[in-house]
């Protein structure tokens, strides 16, 4: 296939940072300050999110993984920037290793007020950072075809990205607490496979009449087809560490969506699984992060994640020289050899005994690689 074909799985990515505050080592409000100075910068590439403790960034639409590091490696650096300015740092995980949700406050706005309303508690304590990444196709049936199939691998990726290992000062046991956290919102985990793009808007359309949801980005699944953009937006991963890893979960997720479509194209497709299993998957991810075994549900046996994972790389290899990302996915291998950043924030915390030593190394993460 010509690399025109491959043009059209371009990438966004979205990411949520820590806003820290370097003496105490907690979250802390920025008043949006730092949003504020964002958007001087960048506009609508920075926003705020419910907690003023966070900053989200979105890229560009990027035509490969290149443009998308320079993209989010720009980002990283003018906010870490602004934040100094401001004596503030910022960091990069899944959950903060010790601060507390009830501390902290929410955004001043409409839509978070709304939200706050209705799921009280859950949404008040909702305080995650994560990333989403987009991956554009031709038209949203399409999309959705690609969705109902790339479910199966969200496990596998999550794993890569497993950064949330502490909450509220206390081990969880888990590589990814942030997922346990964001459970409590309805309408999130594995989606459902839909059988066509119109059966899944006339899924939209119900939950809108019947006042179940007032627009469509009240959907939180793990993985979702934008209600607006032709894109499949996969939306299971804690924000990594650092910029490389960002980027390298990102190619993964193009290389699948590029492997699946191209299979498509040839009459052939990959087996497409029930949620109830793909879940049993996720728990595992979640729990182990790389370190435990998934279910190989082909073979109807456990198998050890590293090689499931490395199965997954093989299996995207031919697309991989087409997307330009060959370089990218040395960075998976990476990971699996040296951890996911719960890995590393556990190493530094059986090292020193000390929470505030982890935030110091998600600070010093943040920037790393840039």
């Amino acid at each position: 296939m010509s690399s025109l074909f491959y043009k059209q799985f371009t990438i966004g990515i979205e990411e949520e940072y820590m806003v820290i505050d370097p003496i105490t080592r907690e979250l802390k409000s920025h008043e949006q300050k730092i949003v504020q100075q964002g958007q001087k910068i960048f506009k609508d590439k920075v926003k705020a999110e419910m907690h003023q403790a966070v900053v989200e960034v979105a890229s560009d639409i990027c035509k490969d993984v290149e443009t998308a590091f320079i993209d989010v490696a720009n980002l990283r650096n003018k906010i870490s920037g602004i934040a100094n300015d401001f004596d503030l740092w910022i960091g990069a995980s899944g959950t903060h290793p010790f601060s507390h949700w009830e501390k902290q406050l929410i955004t001043d706005h409409v839509r978070y007020n709304e939200i706050v309303n209705e799921l009280q508690e859950a949404a008040r304590s909702n305080l995650i950072f994560g990333l989403h990444v987009h991956i554009g196709m031709e038209t949203r049936e399409m999309a959705i075809h690609i969705a109902n199939t790339a479910r199966y691998f969200l496990p596998h990726v999550f794993a890569l990205s497993t950064n949330s290992p502490f909450w509220e000062g206390r081990q969880t046991g888990y590589k990814s607490f942030r997922t346990k956290v964001f459970e409590k919102f309805p309408r999130t985990g594995i989606p459902d496979i839909f059988n066509s793009i119109e059966d899944y808007d006339n899924y939209i359309k119900i939950l809108i009449k019947t006042k179940c949801i007032d627009n469509p980005k009240k959907i939180w699944w793990d993985l979702r087809v934008h209600p607006v953009f032709n894109t499949v937006e996969f939306r299971i991963c804690d924000i990594p560490l650092t910029v490389e890893e960002t980027v390298s979960i990102a190619g993964l997720f193009q290389a699948i969506c590029a492997k699946l479509y191209k299979l498509r194209t040839k009459n052939m497709n990959f087996m497409m699984y029930s949620r109830a299993l793909i879940n049993e998957n996720k728990f595992r991810a979640s729990r182990y992060g790389i370190d435990g075994n998934m279910i190989d549900f082909g073979k109807e046996t456990e198998v050890n994640t590293k090689t499931l994972i490395e199965e997954l790389l093989n299996f995207v290899d031919d697309v991989i020289p087409h997307l330009g990302s060959a370089e990218t996915m040395k960075h998976v291998q990476k990971i699996i050899e040296k951890g996911s950043g719960a890995d590393r924030q556990l190493e530094i915390f059986k090292k020193t005994g000390d929470l505030k030593e982890v935030v110091d190394y998600i600070h010093h993460s943040f920037l790393a690689g840039i």
